[in-house]
């Protein structure tokens, strides 16, 4: 555990960058010691992931100091960073997936043996090695490919680990991970803290945070905010340090005329993945999704969108059948989908934020098969200023948005749509805390003006403070419908992990 007189690995102080005009980085400090595990939390486009590309060597800072072991260091390369001692683990790994776990780890270093050839036996030992000392288990000779986000993430630590890194950042790990592979990475985590290396530790997820952090830096607005001890600071004290005000309502749900129905579900089946899923979602209703990773229940909205295809079951709109495996018929009756995946699945990332407003109505606004980039604009003009996306222009590109950002763009493109109802898979993953609660401020104003909406989440509180009604999938079925005066984190995850009689 970190102690106050251990030493100082990593300094930076009043660092500054900008891009042009634009300051990304106006006063970013931060102070990692040896042996203790630091979070850096803040907005999108606090700053935090500059910063650390700065560490990493990707940029160099225009202006501030940046100490390694107390020594002055301006790295022009990540290539110079890691020789340093520095690593850093992504949120998505980038692997070599036709290549072994054991070539990935040693990958441009491979061990020598006589006659200059290089000792596979000796790399393979030695990954065993590495694993069997984090506590993990992952067979060496298997490729790449196909592995976990939380496997490659372990084989990007083992790595890490090998070249003796004194310092881990720690990129928003866990957003893909489920509960048992967050417990993993957290106990790797802290055995390399035992171990005497600095980690730093950057996430939206306070209960994470809390969990596993003993000191946390706060950033806003490209400037350094505050640091504190994580026993003396609470949820609610990083939330104004983070946004410059108290939000007060994270999950502004406002009563709302639950009306007739809208989207029923009769009987979804597809074997092997979902069975016999039947609902409601009614006129001015929120309802939740619940369940763990693996449960279903994206598929479950995929093959209601008509993404993918099932076998039985029926999907009507305001009684109207939609035939299963057609988007296009489920985007004429009403339906929206906001996926899971907004970078892969709900925005051309190499876009501009006009156009991917536009995208689902472009044939609405085509005049004689032509649309004019006025027109474009002016539709697009409506939704960037109601959703309040911050970007330079309509024409900056989907890919340098933040996550927030690009959330809105793409729950922007689907509202363009005018739907009845909305389905939205993880509406808030990876985005902070101000931008949460702007998401929920709106799904709750959707819904008094009449709009139904299916949420699904993979975060309880979200689930319990937006939702008026609760649906709790297990392995491929409902397990449990739960109406939201009954609808306890407890009731919740019972369903979640136990069999029981779906609801009538």
């Amino acid at each position: 555990m970190q102690t106050d007189d251990a030493a100082v690995v990593l300094e930076l102080s009043n660092v500054v960058k900008s891009f042009g005009a634009v300051a990304a980085l106006r006063s970013g400090s931060l102070s990692l010691r040896a042996g203790s595990i630091h979070a850096l939390i803040g907005e999108n486009g606090a700053g935090k992931s500059t910063l650390v590309k700065i560490v990493a060597g990707l940029y160099r800072r225009d202006a501030g100091d940046f100490r390694l072991d107390g020594v002055d260091v301006d790295f022009t390369s990540t290539a110079q960073s890691k020789a340093a001692g520095i690593a850093v683990i992504y949120q998505e790994p980038t692997l070599f997936p036709d290549l072994s776990v054991t070539e990935n780890i040693f990958m441009g270093r491979q061990i020598v043996g006589r006659f200059g050839r290089i000792d596979r036996k000796a790399m393979r030992h030695e990954v065993e090695r590495l694993f069997t000392r984090l506590g993990v288990s992952i067979d060496p000779d298997r490729p790449a490919e196909g592995l976990s986000i939380a496997d490659q993430q372990v084989i990007e630590i083992a790595k890490a680990v090998s070249l003796d890194a004194k310092v881990l950042i720690m990129d928003e790990p866990t957003a893909a991970l489920s509960g048992v592979e967050v417990e993993r990475l957290f106990t790797i985590a802290r055995s390399l803290r035992d171990e005497g290396r600095g980690l730093i530790f950057i996430s939206h997820r306070f209960d994470e945070v809390f969990a596993l952090c003993d000191t946390v830096t706060v950033m806003r607005d490209g400037a350094y905010i505050s640091t504190f001890p994580i026993a003396e600071t609470t949820p609610a004290d990083l939330v104004r340090q983070m946004v410059g005000r108290d939000v007060t309502e994270l999950f502004p749900k406002q009563d709302a005329v639950i009306g007739e129905p809208l989207l029923e579900i009769e009987g979804l089946t597809s074997p092997g993945i979902f069975h016999d899923i039947s609902f409601v979602v009614r006129s001015g209703e929120i309802v939740g999704l619940a369940g763990l990773v693996g449960a279903g229940r994206s598929e479950v909205a995929r093959a209601v969108f008509g993404v993918d295809e099932y076998r039985e079951g029926a999907v009507r709109m305001k009684g109207k059948l939609i035939p299963g495996g057609r988007p296009n018929a489920a985007m004429s009756a009403g339906l929206a989908l906001v996926p899971e995946d907004r970078r892969k699945q709900g925005l051309v990332i190499d876009s501009g934020v006009g156009r991917n407003i536009t995208l689902a109505i472009r044939d609405q606004l085509a005049k004689f098969g032509l649309i004019t980039t006025g027109a474009e604009n002016r539709s697009a003009r409506i939704w960037a200023s109601r959703l309040e996306v911050k970007s330079h222009s309509l024409d900056t590109v989907a890919s340098t948005l933040s996550g927030g950002n690009q959330q809105k763009v793409v729950l922007a493109k689907w509202l363009a749509t005018n739907p009845d109802v909305l389905i939205i898979d993880e509406p808030t993953r990876g985005i902070d805390i101000g931008t949460k609660s702007e998401v929920h401020r709106l799904l709750s104003e959707l819904a008094g003006q009449g709009m139904g909406i299916l949420m699904i989440s993979s975060e309880l509180p979200e689930v319990l403070g937006m939702a008026d009604r609760v649906l709790v999938m297990r392995e491929g079925r409902i397990t449990a419908e739960l109406d939201r005066a009954d609808a306890t984190s407890e009731n919740v995850m019972f369903a979640a992990t136990h069999a029981s009689e779906q609801h009538s």
